[in-house]
């Protein structure tokens, strides 16, 4: 696995029980997954040489990140190394402006969109879809009745956790974005009530399997609670972001985990808001609410074995984010947490907790939506140093 993050110290844990026997490229010794896979290479993922050398003797390369360079990618693919996902999928997950060309093609729903050049060009943009009949109107464009300014500015590549991300107001807002030195994707700002995941899985022969959708909530552009199944959500639109993901994953072919985030508007539609070809923060609660974690059946998924079974232990499962907050060191809160709660599952990264930075999930299970949420949020808070009581 390229990348030492938490996503990859999950992922290795998922292995353990197969008797994977898993490597690790990763920055350093104190990356969250270096601390805990026996095979670990320290190196840069950005040189082509280091990641030829860590390919000898792998049967497959997958990631926790989408950064290596494409054209590494193609170099590996070359050389004969099995990638999962593949540059031809993993592409559409690094370059925001490839993916939508990739939706539009496809028939996937998503805002609208289009790359533009700069602040002026951006200004063209929101007027576009802002409508003459709009500006005579004297409206704010913006005000829930479609596009115009605001618009959301994105870098079409490295961002996340709401980093590379603007929400623009004017023409003199949106120089920022511009100085990155990549290119600009204009969206319009949707008017919806919630954002939503759908996490699939495929394997390389196309069996795949689809978790329920999800609730996500984000707080500062941060994932902070994700709830499973999103409440209230009706079968049909379930259904259709289900299908959405499954058709999503096949065109592109991707072989692994991929998550579907998604807009649900007003109007009750969805419409396709990112992609992640990895195991993915949606998807956390699968460790302790899925007969098989999204993190099992990504191992299995690249290693071409069957699919385990992706339904709910529970009727609900929460996770919440842990942030670093007040507490340099977690360990105390430990007591009071799972005293308090038993059936508890608190999952820690390994990292030096600095603030906002995540360190860790809680998950949380039940049949009473209300009393999980609120086990989960106490956890997490109280962990973080929010709450002291």
């Amino acid at each position: 696995m390229v990348g030492g993050g938490q996503l990859a110290r999950m992922t290795h844990e998922a292995g353990i029980p197969l008797g994977i026997k898993f490597k690790l490229l990763s920055d350093t010794p104190q990356d969250s997954a270096a601390q805990v896979v026996s095979e670990v290479v320290i190196g840069d993922y950005r040189d082509l040489t280091t990641l030829r050398d860590f390919a000898r003797g792998c049967d497959v390369i997958t990631f926790d990140h989408e950064h290596v360079p494409a054209g590494h990618l193609r170099a590996l693919e070359e050389d004969g190394v099995v990638v999962r996902p593949g540059l031809a999928a993993l592409v559409h997950a690094q370059d925001k402006g490839v993916m939508r060309a990739k939706l539009d093609e496809i028939g996937a729903p998503s805002p609208r969109h289009r790359i533009v050049a700069d602040p002026a060009d951006a200004a063209a943009f929101a007027r576009e879809i802002c409508g003459a009949e709009r500006l005579d109107e004297g409206r704010w464009p913006g005000d829930g009745r479609g596009g115009g300014f605001p618009i959301i500015l994105k870098t079409v590549s490295g961002g996340y956790d709401g980093k590379g991300v603007w929400f623009v107001r004017t023409e003199e807002d949106a120089h920022d974005p511009f100085r990155a030195g990549v290119r600009v994707l204009a969206e319009e700002k949707v008017d919806f009530t919630r954002e939503l995941a759908a996490n699939i899985v495929r394997s390389p022969h196309g069996q795949a399997v689809a978790y329920p959708v999800v609730e996500s909530q984000q707080v500062d552009g941060v994932c902070d609670t994700v709830i499973a199944p999103a409440p209230n959500l009706s079968g049909e639109l379930a259904g259709q972001a289900q299908e959405l993901a499954l058709r999503i994953a096949k065109e592109l072919d991707v072989v692994g985990h991929l998550a579907v985030e998604l807009f649900e508007t007003r109007d009750g539609r969805i419409l396709v808001n990112e992609l992640a070809m990895r195991p993915h923060n949606s998807g956390h609660w699968t460790q302790d609410g899925a007969i098989t974690s999204q993190f099992a059946n990504h191992v299995r998924a690249v290693l071409d074995l069957p699919l385990g079974d992706p339904r709910p232990r529970a009727p609900w499962t929460v996770m919440c984010n842990v942030l670093g907050g007040d507490y340099p060191d977690m360990y105390y809160a430990y007591l009071h947490c799972m005293a308090r709660d038993p059936q508890l599952k608190i999952h820690m990264y390994g990292k030096d907790v600095k603030p906002g930075r995540k360190v860790g999930h809680v998950n949380t299970y039940g049949d009473d939506l209300d009393d999980v949420l609120e086990r989960a949020r106490h956890a997490a808070g109280y962990l973080r140093g929010t709450i002291t009581e």
